[in-house]
């Protein structure tokens, strides 16, 4: 009688287990991510920085969290929206140049708090010709209802002097 009762309650527990592992897990509904959206967003985001280089308005920028890291080539990371931001400073004050940032695309995260872009920058000088040019590639983060910048690094595609 007892191995007839230890055998039903092993044949119950594996049948449960099995049962348990064969059930379709569903994912949680999340919202629709309105890519073109997140995109346009991340232009302005970087069409505002730009403004802001231009101008030599550094003091307000909006784009890096403030615990953001920059990979620029031939130096060390510069580490806090503070550095970042000094860093710009001074590349404004020894240059008159110019610019641009061209988002190509974008990778979303599933729930929409990440970003990563893939763009184009170009710098041109006072008389418009380009003195750099490259791609870089930024994550952002939704940090109270928006997008911050928490990494960036580029790339230049003008040869090496």
């Amino acid at each position: 009688m007892k191995k007839e009762i230890v055998k039903g309650v092993l044949l119950s527990g594996i049948l449960s287990l099995m049962i348990s592992c064969n059930s379709d897990v569903k994912e949680p509904a999340t919202a629709a991510i309105d890519k073109e959206q997140i995109k346009k967003e991340i232009q302005a985001k970087e069409d505002g920085f730009a403004e802001l280089y231009n101008t030599g308005q550094l003091k307000d920028i909006g784009y890096y969290a403030d615990d953001a890291t920059t990979f620029f080539q031939n130096r060390p990371p510069l580490i806090g929206k503070e550095a970042i931001v000094e860093f710009y400073k001074s590349a404004i004050s020894s240059k008159s140049s110019k610019i641009s940032f061209t988002s190509k695309d974008i990778f979303i995260s599933n729930d929409g708090n990440q970003v990563v872009e893939i763009g184009y920058f170009k710098v041109v000088d006072s008389t418009k010709t380009p003195i750099n040019t490259g791609t870089y590639m930024s994550l952002f983060e939704k940090r109270n209802g928006k997008y911050v910048c928490v990494r960036d690094m580029s790339a230049s595609d003008m040869p090496a002097e």
